[in-house]
């Protein structure tokens, strides 16, 4: 059936799916809690009934300081290094670089290089019987959940005849976290308010407020950053007294827990800061605090809205739940939790019986309950997300709505863990709960921080880039000095990893921390926030950042002997290896396929932009030269794959994580299925044999691959995969990627990257700007063509898209662009067409 295209100018009707995460018991564990923030404060409430306990962060609570760890010798060796790479032995090439081309000192595996560091941990110990008494009955009609809608987390049970309900936000109004606690009983409502941290903390009882506080370690002389955390109370009813370490209500009716912390960094003046924003924020009524921060958090979440569909309703929940269907985990996978086994045993008491109407035991209590806060039994909402995760995964068709709120989820992750003038969310976006966070909390630039900032400028939350810019500039001058000490070059460089004080020299192993792709893949990441806004004065910013690393690069292109292009010597493809033909096996070569195509990315990007701005002709006309004779964005092997590095090595892992070959494909466009068939051809194989699998970043970065090849049922199949439920915590480099509870990304560990790059490419199957045109519906899957919209998506030009389909055709679409008259390409329906568009 054909559909009548329409150009709508006026909006199209925006629907707002079940945005919410919802349980019916408290989180076990850490990775079951709901992450709250403001792009500062990090909040994570476990919703216990007696215990509550609420992990506390920070974003620049970081131990270690700035260093010098340049190996300033370095240099001298390159020569060498060069011409061991020339006759084959790149074994022994690797072994000088292991000797020479490292970091000083102790590298990332402890201070000064640092870690990003929880703040604490805010506990709350209730009593629920009579007052006076610690009787306590076991609660009913338990519900805790996530609004992505309001960014408000709460729990509600009752106990002992009392309803009692809890509300936690990171205010994005006065700069504090809060806490409200009710009772519908007068007067019902006791406990005792502690914090602590594992070390380098201390408590403490100061006029009436609770106050946490110390100074980490910099690995210098142990006086490094420094922090506090304080909580005052607001109460109606009840009394408030004071221990030595903790604060005790009595008999209130309503508590209302202010929050304020802070650190030194970059901020001297941080507790009058902190005292100031407290005293500000308990000075106004909680409902205005409360509108306030959903008005000013909507003003980013609300931009964009998506509808694909029906979700999972009730019914076909329970029908789900009870399915022997050969396709679900066993009951004894160890990545099963207590509900998801619950589900899985087919033969299980609290599986629906024939004669139970479909309702489990869960159900039935949450459907008759009288809590008139409680769902009623025929919402969608009632089904809980862990459930909900299950079901998807053994069958993902029967659920549109939860992609949709993954997408939503992500956004709002970003939304909460970065915002302008601080800095961008690390490995744990803002969320840690331990003194030593995995692969210490920091930026990996090697596709993970790159990855976190990819969802962005599409997802319309452009401005929440501009920290990841300041970090990079950051970088620069200590980057020069790391560009001297190693290769005796101009401009600038970062390798593997890099922390908020400037790390930018090789990680402590040539194999992994030789990688010198960091500052052209980061560069790339700027130039995309450029592409999306062209904003001329942003890029007059960040154009000495450009033509600094495209100086690097260019500085060390040297011709290669076999094929005449000009490379980079020594090279590496991330965290890969490869075997030699003497059995030994290495990382290091001659123009290493990502270099070959960061390079040329970067290289058209300062062209382009030294013309935008009118500067730097004979550097332009320099580069312009020099990329001639680069080596192609790929080169295909005889087994029909594209290449990882300049000879046809064999890999030492087939299906190794990173596919960094592919870099051209996604995150650049030097691959695409217009200009290059074969090179996307050629990518597919290369997938084929990557397989599926892997950390949940690695998934992601996969159905981003997919989703730019066109394959939406592939990249859909993908989207399922790292929607996978595991409650494994176990440090991974391989298979078993997936999701907790609360829908955060497990690598395992929690690593925020495969939330980001889900998210980005989620989007990038419903649009795509990057082969000059905007690219309708480019990667689809079947399930989703019957009906579905999009309002609020970015295309770059800075373009804003609304459209509509039905059973997989377009047939409605609004873009809107700042200026009038601006003309823009269309990929529509298949049909390509240029039209002006409208003026927002």
């Amino acid at each position: 059936m054909k559909y009548i295209l329409t150009i709508i100018f006026g909006m199209i009707p925006s629907v707002i799916c079940g945005q919410t995460l919802r349980y019916d018991r408290p989180a076990q564990v850490w990775e079951e809690t709901l992450p709250l923030g403001n792009g500062r404060l990090g909040m994570m409430p476990d919703g216990d009934v007696r215990m509550e306990k609420i992990v506390l962060n920070d974003i620049t609570l970081w131990s270690g300081a700035p260093q010098d760890a340049n190996n300033y010798e370095a240099y001298k060796q390159l020569p060498v290094i060069r011409q061991l790479l020339r006759e084959g032995k790149n074994d022994e090439a690797q072994a000088l670089m292991d000797k020479n081309f490292i970091c000083t000192g102790k590298g990332s595996g402890s201070v000064p290089f640092g870690c990003y560091q929880t703040m604490g941990e805010l506990q709350i110990a209730f009593e629920h019987g009579p007052v006076g008494s610690y009787v306590f009955e076991a609660p009913g009609g338990y519900e805790r959940k996530l609004s992505l809608n309001d960014a408000i987390a709460s729990c509600q049970y009752k106990a002992g005849g009392v309803t009692y309900h809890r509300e936690y936000f990171t205010s994005f109004d006065d700069d504090v976290s809060i806490i409200r606690l009710t009772a519908d009983i007068q007067g019902r409502l006791t406990c005792r308010v502690t914090m602590s941290r594992a070390e380098r903390g201390a408590t403490r009882i100061q006029d009436s407020t609770l106050v946490l506080s110390g100074q980490l370690d910099n690995g210098i002389d142990g006086k490094g950053m420094r922090y506090q955390a304080v909580v005052k109370a607001k109460l109606k009813g009840g009394v408030l007294t004071t221990e030595d370490h903790a604060l005790v209500i009595k008999n209130a009716t309503e508590i209302i827990l202010y929050i304020s912390a802070g650190t030194n960094y970059k901020d001297a003046g941080y507790v009058e800061r902190m005292n100031k924003v407290l005293k500000t924020a308990m000075a106004k009524p909680y409902g205005i605090e409360r509108q306030q921060h959903i008005r000013k958090y909507g003003r980013l979440f609300n931009r964009v809205q998506i509808d694909l569909g029906n979700g999972l309703d009730e019914t076909t929940d329970k029908r789900l739940a009870a399915t022997t269907d050969k396709g679900l985990p066993a009951a004894t996978d160890k990545g099963l939790t207590t509900t998801d086994k619950r589900l899985a045993a087919t033969t299980d008491k609290s599986l629906p019986t024939a004669t139970d109407k479909g309702l489990t035991t869960t159900d039935k209590r949450l459907a008759t309950t009288k809590d008139k806060g409680s769902p009623a039994a025929t919402d969608k909402g009632l089904i809980t997300t862990d459930r909900r995760l299950a079901a998807f995964y053994n069958h993902p068709t029967e659920d549109n709505e939860l992609p949709v709120m993954f997408y939503q989820f992500g956004r709002y992750l970003s939304i909460c863990s970065t915002r302008p003038g601080l800095l961008p969310p690390n490995l744990q976006g803002l969320w840690a709960n331990q003194i030593q966070t995995p692969w210490n909390g920091d930026y990996h630039l090697d596709i993970n921080v790159q990855m976190n900032h990819w969802p962005l400028e599409v997802s319309n939350l452009s401005e929440l880039n501009l920290p990841l810019a300041e970090l990079v500039r950051g970088l620069v001058a200590p980057g020069a000095r790391t560009a001297k000490a190693y290769y005796n070059a101009p401009g600038w460089v970062a390798h593997v990893i890099t922390n908020i004080w400037g790390f930018t020299e090789p990680g402590e192993s040539a194999s992994w921390g030789a990688t010198k792709s960091g500052s052209g893949w980061l560069c790339n990441n700027l130039w995309e926030h450029y592409a999306f806004t062209n904003d001329t004065h942003y890029l007059k910013d960040i154009y000495p950042i450009l033509k600094g690393a495209a100086a690097f690069y260019n500085s060390l292109l040297i011709k290669d002997d076999k094929t005449g292009w000009l490379v980079m010597s020594p090279s590496s493809s991330p965290e890969n290896a490869f075997f030699l033909p003497n059995g030994n096996h290495a990382s290091i070569c001659i123009g290493a396929t990502i270099d070959n195509q960061i390079v040329r990315d970067l290289f058209n990007n300062v062209i382009t932009a030294s013309k935008v701005l009118g500067l730097d002709t004979a550097f332009r006309n320099e580069l312009l030269v020099k990329i001639k004779q680069l080596p192609p964005a790929g080169v295909i092997s005889k087994d029909g794959r594209i290449m990882e590095w300049l000879e046809d090595y064999k890999e030492t892992d087939p299906q190794h994580r990173h596919i960094s070959h592919l870099w051209g494909l996604y995150p650049a466009s030097l691959i695409t299925t217009e200009t290059t068939p074969d090179l996307a051809a050629a990518a597919k194989k290369t997938l084929e044999v990557r397989g599926d699998d892997g950390p949940s970043w690695t998934i992601a970065y996969k159905l981003l691959f997919w989703a730019r090849l066109q394959d939406g049922n592939r990249a859909f199949k993908l989207l399922k995969e790292i929607l996978k439920p595991t409650v494994r915590t176990d440090i991974n480099y391989g298979a078993g990627g997936g999701v907790y509870q609360n829908m955060l990304s497990a690598g395992p560990p929690f690593q925020i990257d495969g939330n980001f790059g889900a998210t980005a490419g989620i989007a990038e199957m419903l649009l795509q700007s990057h082969a000059g045109m905007i690219n309708f519906l480019p990667a689809i899957p079947d399930h989703w063509k019957a009906a579905g919209s999009v309002k609020g998506l970015k295309a770059r030009g800075n373009f804003t898209v609304d459209f509509a389909w039905k059973n997989g055709e377009v047939i409605s679409y609004r873009v809107t662009a700042p200026r009038a008259g601006q003309k823009v390409k269309l990929k529509i329906n298949g049909e390509i067409r240029e039209i002006i568009a409208s003026k927002k």
